[in-house]
């Protein structure tokens, strides 16, 4: 049950009758009526209010001999309104239209400075009035100032998508206060408590009154007029009632709204929570602290070497370039070094973090034969290209996400690394939306700038780096170093220098198959 939910549940017992026990000493809600109606014919003859022609009178059909179990009698018509009566109350408590309760103290046309309350001036959340005062001049006050408010009164928007912007007056004002005509206006006679009244009007039944469509008419901003609400049904319990009720809702209320801001805690822990821990795996997996090391792993460094020897292959074949300023990085007493050039420097304030024995730290360049951006500038676009061009945006989850609105190439616009691209490309965002990632399966695509490809010496490699990339580690060094306020570009450089954790490869599979098992798991939280 949420907090909502409780409050709901608490105030529509309160105005059942369930809420507090009832009292049989208590003087009935049918007296306090009738000192109602003699309060009413006093405000009519000193002229505060008009004289209400069709005055309503609701009472139980059995005490009058009539067959019916709720009547209301307007003028000398009485007609049978059980249907209209939506729950029982208490023998000691009565039926009553709003109208036969409240009034209202009139309308004026401002004619000298006055404080403005409109919908806005309204917490909706707290349903308290705000603590500005709004101070307007006669000649700028909006048509919808009008309605006359003093200390005491509930102010009701009738609006639809505004109806809990209501509150009690609760203060005096520097100037007149006038409401918009967006409120319905209410002063309780003597024998009706105000907060009484308030929480009925924030109770479910009433909001279903209010909400109906029959009542609420309009299109763009459906509204309750003043006649409909009005006619609403109250059930009235007798004043010492009224007061045993108001007492037991505030003193219900701090632990309600406790509770709601614990149940805001929850589903913020919740939402953040399977992220979080997807982040902190990933974190864990590629720090060696996943799964544990095996002794028996061919160890990183031996793996490394059979990458150089390989890329020594693929640059005697022409088929890359040579690196001018090839990096090694070696570690010495868990300390690593970086070697360029014959010259050695430490990278201990460089790497994040220290890694098992068997692993080692390397650039990404180090383990790539190629690493690119897409296409630069604007192809031309064809309706019959059969390529598709696609940025960092069609990259998503390890697959290339060829949308609806994707435009379409012409082959001839094919660029250089086409002949490069097989089984060992990843394709990586590296503007605007940084670390998207796809493996390229010989789709027929065009990649634009936004985006890098690498092609991986081992492609055994792939996934291990393809979560390397999902990380925090990787996603914090990429926008560290990326340039430009508005959107964020990585540079190739950034990406070349990247710094690699790099398990056995038989650790690499391990990490890889325990992320495989955890992640469905973690995905089954957030549904």
């Amino acid at each position: 049950m949420t907090a909502q939910q409780l409050k709901n549940s608490i105030l529509q017992m309160a105005v059942q009758g369930k809420l507090v026990p009832q009292d049989p000493n208590d003087e009935p809600a049918s007296v306090l009526l009738e000192r109602i109606k003699a309060e009413k014919q006093e405000l009519i003859k000193a002229g505060k209010i008009k004289n209400d022609k069709k005055s309503s009178e609701i009472f139980r059909g059995a005490p009058h001999n009539l067959p019916y179990a709720f009547c209301e009698q307007i003028g000398k018509e009485i007609r049978d309104i059980s249907d209209e009566i939506p729950f029982e109350i208490p023998d000691s408590w009565e039926w009553v239209r709003l109208g036969s309760i409240v009034y209202n103290r009139g309308q004026m046309k401002p004619t000298s400075d006055f404080c403005y309350v409109d919908i806005g001036s309204i917490d909706n959340k707290r349903q308290r009035l705000g603590d500005t005062e709004n101070i307007i001049t006669p000649d700028k006050a909006p048509s919808r100032a009008r309605k006359i408010i003093d200390v005491g009164d509930i102010i009701y928007s009738t609006v639809r998508p505004y109806l809990h912007n209501m509150c009690i007056i609760d203060r005096q004002f520097s100037l007149q206060p006038i409401a918009s005509t967006g409120f319905a206006t209410m002063t309780c006679y003597s024998g009706l408590l105000n907060k009484y009244l308030f929480y009925y009007l924030l109770a479910p039944d009433f909001d279903n009154y209010a909400n109906d469509t029959e009542n609420s008419k309009g299109v763009a901003y459906p509204a309750i007029n003043d006649d409909r609400l009005y006619k609403a049904l109250i059930p009235l319990p007798p004043l010492s009632e009224q007061h045993r009720i108001v007492a037991k809702i505030e003193e219900l209320l701090p632990y309600i709204e406790r509770y709601g801001k614990a149940e805001e805690q929850l589903t913020a822990l919740n939402t953040t929570f399977p992220e979080a821990l997807k982040k902190s795996i990933l974190q864990e997996a590629v720090q060696g602290e996943l799964v544990p090391q095996n002794p028996d792993d061919e160890p990183a460094s031996v793996l490394l070497e059979r990458i150089r020897t390989e890329k020594q292959a693929l640059i005697k074949a022409g088929r890359i370039k040579r690196d001018k300023h090839e990096s090694v990085i070696v570690t010495r007493d868990k300390i690593p070094y970086e070697i360029i050039d014959g010259k050695e420097r430490c990278i201990a304030d460089e790497v994040p973090f220290d890694l098992p024995e068997s692993w080692c730290w390397c650039r990404l360049k180090n383990i790539v034969s190629l690493l690119g951006d897409g296409i630069h500038g604007t192809p031309e676009y064809s309706e019959i290209g059969e390529y598709h061009f696609i940025n960092g945006n069609n990259l998503s989850e390890g697959s290339i996400i060829i949308k609806d609105d994707t435009k379409k190439v012409d082959e001839s616009q094919y660029f250089k690394y086409k002949k490069e691209l097989n089984e060992t490309t990843v394709f990586v965002s590296i503007n605007g939306t940084i670390g998207n990632i796809a493996f390229y399966n010989n789709e027929p695509v065009i990649l634009g700038k936004s985006a890098c490809y690498f092609n991986l010496i081992m492609k055994e490699f792939k996934v291990y780096i393809y979560w390397l990339l999902k990380t925090d580690y990787f996603l914090k060094y990429a926008i560290t170093n990326a340039t430009g306020s508005t959107i964020k570009n990585v540079s190739l450089k950034t990406m070349n220098d990247f710094y690699v954790p790099l398990p056995p490869l038989a650790e690499q599979k391990r990490i890889v198959a325990k992320i495989e098992e955890i992640m469905p798991y973690i995905n089954t939280i957030t549904k």
